[in-house]
């Protein structure tokens, strides 16, 4: 079957008995930015908060930050393998495609751990600095694991036409984070006690690790039991790893030269790295969230119309003006 020359009009109707839901590109969107921009607000407030404990320490609550730039290489491998496997809904079948899913979390949550046991932390953070933040960056390490299993679970399920269960963990993670900041670290917290940066880093990776997981549950009970989906396989990784190793290359590639970039900053002196922090947080949570949203929902969309026009048109039939409307013309 050919895509129609505007790309979407019988998107839905064909693809009916192969999602989960039926997908609208704008609906997507909007669950996209939310899920995005929880986060980055919290990002925001934790340097409030933090530079009311101790101003020089503000640039070790960045260590979070650089220690999910190195997990990001494991998290755009894989990961964004999904947009050409379980975003097909041509090539295989829901519960081959759930089952792709799982193989995925479970991949990335043994890379995940694997990873924050073998952080060496001491280079992230100024010298002057060092010594009050080894805890912190001690604790923070193991939210590698907590981004892997959050990372693929939001992927996978994005692909899956299920944005509201990337949307859960952003909340989740938000609600509580804040609440527990509020009551303990915050300037008007409950007790006598004087809260430090190690405490926001324990209460940080807490909340990370509750999202990841409730997320994951959440998949597992609403989708994948009453799918009866596949188990994780080693087949299931192949498929993915094809396609992943090409993300794996370039993502290791860009961001070994971005934390070159941010250790030679760090270097210079904490003053620097505290600059550099802020003007991170700016970017990624006021200028980055709707260019993330709108990049998850076109990958989705893009992924499910790719297959139908790889699977179901005779190749010598496609035209620059389908793929152009396949790309350009999102569902409403």
């Amino acid at each position: 079957m050919q895509l129609p020359e505007r790309g979407w009009e019988l998107y839905a109707e064909s693809n009916a008995g192969k999602n989960l839901v039926q997908p609208r590109y704008t609906g997507a969107f909007l669950f996209n930015t939310a899920a995005f921009i929880l986060p980055a607000l919290y990002s925001t407030l934790v340097k409030i908060w933090i530079a009311n404990i101790d101003s020089s320490l503000v640039v070790t609550t960045d260590v979070y930050t650089y220690i999910n730039t190195v997990a990001e290489v494991i998290n755009e491998g894989l990961p964004r393998a999904v947009w050409v496997t379980i975003a097909d809904t041509e090539a295989r079948s829901l519960k081959a495609r759930l089952g792709l899913a799982h193989s995925l979390i479970a991949f990335q949550a043994l890379l995940g751990l694997l990873m924050s046991v073998i952080f060496f932390a001491s280079a992230f953070v100024p010298r002057d600095v060092r010594a009050a933040s080894i805890t912190y960056i001690r604790v923070s390490a193991f939210s590698a694991l907590s981004s892997a299993i959050e990372v693929a679970v939001s992927n996978a399920t994005r692909a899956l036409d299920k944005p509201d269960i990337p949307l859960l963990i952003s909340s989740v993670k938000v609600a509580i984070n804040i609440a527990l900041d509020l009551l303990i670290i915050s300037t008007f917290h409950v007790g006598n006690w004087n809260p430090d940066i190690n405490i926001q880093a324990g209460i940080r990776l807490t909340c990370d690790m509750a999202a990841a997981i409730s997320g994951l549950l959440y998949f597992m009970f609403t989708v994948s039991f009453r799918r009866s989906a596949e188990a994780p396989t080693l087949q299931g990784f192949i498929v993915l790893l094809k396609p992943g190793s090409i993300t794996f290359i370039e993502s290791a590639l860009r961001n070994a030269l971005y934390l070159w970039l941010v250790s030679g900053v760090v270097s210079m002196s904490a003053d620097y790295a505290t600059a550099w922090g802020v003007f991170s947080t700016i970017r990624w949570g006021l200028i980055m969230v709707p260019v993330q949203a709108a990049e998850a929902t076109a990958l989705t969309f893009v992924g499910h119309a790719w297959g139908q026009l790889k699977h179901g048109a005779d190749p010598s039939r496609r035209s620059w003006s389908s793929l152009y409307g396949m790309t350009c013309f999102p569902s409403t």
